[in-house]
């Protein structure tokens, strides 16, 4: 079965990397095979078409077992899984580029890998905006291509890796650095095809750096003339902005304001092209600084009008934008508006704007100091991080011994220590279930004890009321009213084995014993009971006998049984797991007060009961406009 799956999971990856490259070969098991075939999947530039198709072979790839049992291999897959999510704007990029640095760090050698995963992870940092910590991977890629030409790089790989360290150094202030990396580029773009943008970009880094050195224009001239001239061979290839920003640069250390002006100006024409068929924060952001600089230009030359309309452009697409503008692009807006304002002999103005100047530039400053302590912080732990790792590689060894004789102890003591727990989760589980059946057989027996009291006093009134028949010599009533009793005696005995009846047994037993009652007092009261509408009464089970002394209670002491005018009503109702019961008496019209301060055996009796059904269960008992008196129970039930 092993076997099976193994192959159809080789079929599968087959048959992807066939809408890929028809020439691709079935991946085997093989180390080797597998390596060859990740090194043939590499070599694959990833275009539109097959973007999709080599993303589930990576995937893939990265479940097959040879891969997840050798670091380098799925180190590598995880490093192009990255590669293609990035591409396409995905947030799982920086999940698999970190997979894969945990995995290539520890191990010795490697150097290519290591260094395109370095690169990787500093191009995410970068993104991040975590510009000190991109700046320490790409420093650490650039220095394996610095000190190792045979790490198995291609020169294009080379070449990217080492700008991306001259950039971040450039932004971090290592000018010395940055034009070292850059310098280092040089000898490798003459073997770049031609067209190619590392071409452009190494000249453009060149002469920036330069700038920043501020070095004299001979030396940024050579650099120029070498970018003026992959321009006029590859027009269609380059962006011509960027020759028009290094021409700026150039002219800025030859201090020319007219030739800064014209390039200035032809930046500006190319940049608002591009924004308004490309919507794009950094594209904004440069036409913005444009016109601040142009203003800046025209301050410088006397030229007020000409400042204050590209000053008023820079506004009206601050207006548009205001959030999408660069906190240091507004340093520069702030300082063109400060010169305008100047010249324009508005003092006040000036310096209300140079105060806003000195505390955005407050504001910026802690914004980044705080972030540089947050970075440093980072770089701290990745270096002590790097440090561990070659210490843990020290020890790894030493202790892999001690971890082969320690482990089967572990796992006796770990199977130990869960069949202990096992043990007394049992016996925990046990006790409680014990105590529960104890105290539900003990609130049973309570229950069984209290009716047993009732029995005999339900059994007294009965025979009081046959030999008041006797003594009136009413045979036929007697012989009447002891069959009744005779069924009434027979279903209470019958639900006295039980713990809890249905709701239509109660009411049947209920009904006999008022019929009983009326035969015992001449029809001297009528009753009238409401069952619950659309309900299963046999569903419904409730404690026997709980609803009858009540109802004993409201006959003998609610009513006038002299007149023969009494009334009982007892209406159920049913509410989820709660049974309502309101029994209603007529009342006396002349109610005596021993017989109202009398308190029935059946009614404490009763009362207790209710004790025993919980907290849900409920009596009240009020008196009512009427005269009469009112019962409400709530008794718990089940289904």
């Amino acid at each position: 079965m092993r076997l099976l799956q193994h192959m159809l999971l080789g079929l599968s990856i087959a048959i992807l990397l066939a809408s890929c490259d028809r020439q691709t070969e079935f991946i085997s098991h093989n180390r080797e095979a597998v390596s060859a075939q990740i090194k043939n999947l590499e070599d694959k530039k990833i275009t539109a078409a097959n973007g999709d198709s080599l993303k589930q072979v990576w995937l893939q790839l990265d479940q097959h077992p040879q891969v997840k049992q050798d670091t380098v291999l799925s180190a590598r897959v995880k490093y192009y899984l990255a590669r293609l999510y990035a591409m396409n704007g995905g947030d799982s990029a920086s999940f698999f580029v970190e997979q894969a640095l945990e995995l290539i760090e520890p191990t010795t050698g490697n150097l290519k890998y290591k260094a395109l995963i370095y690169n990787g992870i500093g191009n995410i940092r970068s993104a991040e905006a975590k510009q000190r910590e991109a700046g320490y991977y790409y420093n650490k890629a650039a220095a394996i291509v610095l000190s190792d030409t045979t790490a198995g790089l291609s020169t294009e790989a080379k070449s990217a890796i080492l700008l991306s360290a001259a950039q971040s150094n450039l932004s971090s202030f290592q000018y010395n650095l940055a034009e070292k990396m850059n310098r280092a580029v040089l000898p490798l773009i003459d073997s770049l095809p031609s067209g190619h943008i590392i071409r452009q970009r190494v000249l453009v880094q060149m002469i920036q750096t330069l700038n920043t050195l501020q070095k004299p224009v001979e030396d940024i001239a050579p650099f120029l003339h070498k970018l003026e001239k992959l321009h006029a061979q590859e027009p269609d290839k380059y962006n011509i902005s960027f020759l028009y920003d290094s021409k700026i640069q150039y002219f800025e250390t030859a201090k020319q304001q007219d030739s800064i002006l014209h390039y200035e100006l032809l930046k500006i024409s190319i940049d608002e092209r591009l924004h308004q068929t490309t919507a794009s924060a950094v594209l904004m952001n440069n036409l913005f600084v444009d016109y601040c600089n142009v203003a800046v230009i025209y301050v410088s030359l006397k030229n007020s009008a000409l400042g204050t309309r590209f000053i008023q452009k820079a506004i009206r697409l601050k207006k548009q934008f205001p959030k999408l503008i660069f906190p240091n692009n507004e340093i520069t807006f702030q300082n063109s508006l400060a010169g305008l304002y100047q010249l324009q002999g508005k003092n006040e103005a000036a310096i209300a704007v140079l105060n806003d100047l000195v505390q955005l530039q407050k504001n910026i400053y802690q914004s980044d100091n705080t972030q540089a302590i947050a970075e440093m912080n980072a770089l701290y732990q990745l270096q002590a991080k790097d440090q561990s790792i070659r210490i843990l590689n020290e020890n790894i060894k030493i202790n892999k011994l001690q971890l082969q004789q320690n482990r089967l102890w572990l796992i006796i003591s770990s199977l130990a220590l869960v069949l202990l727990a096992i043990i007394l989760l049992f016996l925990y589980y046990s006790f409680r279930q014990r105590r529960f059946r104890q105290e539900k057989e003990k609130v049973l027996l309570q229950q069984q004890l209290l009716r047993t009291q009732m029995e005999p006093h339900f059994i007294f009134n009965t025979l009081s009321a046959v030999q008041s028949f006797v003594r009136l010599d009413k045979k036929e009533n007697a012989i009447k009213y002891l069959n009744r009793f005779s069924r009434l005696l027979r279903s209470n005995l019958e639900l006295s084995r039980e713990n809890l009846v249905p709701l239509s047994d109660e009411l049947e037993t209920l009904e006999n014993y008022l019929i009983l009652q009326q035969m015992r007092f001449d029809d001297a009261f009528s009753y009238h009971l409401t069952q619950p509408e659309d309900q299963d009464l046999t569903a419904i089970m409730l404690p026997p006998m709980l609803i009858q002394p009540y109802v004993e209670n409201a006959i003998l002491h609610g009513i006038d049984l002299e007149t023969g005018s009494g009334s009982i009503e007892i209406h159920f109702q049913l509410a989820t797991d709660i049974l309502q019961v309101r029994i209603t008496d007529s009342g006396k019209l002349n109610p005596d007060l021993p017989e109202l301060s009398h308190r029935s055996l059946s009614g404490t009796i009763s009362r207790e009961r209710m004790q025993l059904l919980g907290k849900k269960a409920s009596i009240q008992i009020t008196k009512i406009p009427t005269g009469g008196t009112l019962v409400v129970l709530h008794i718990p039930v089940s289904h």
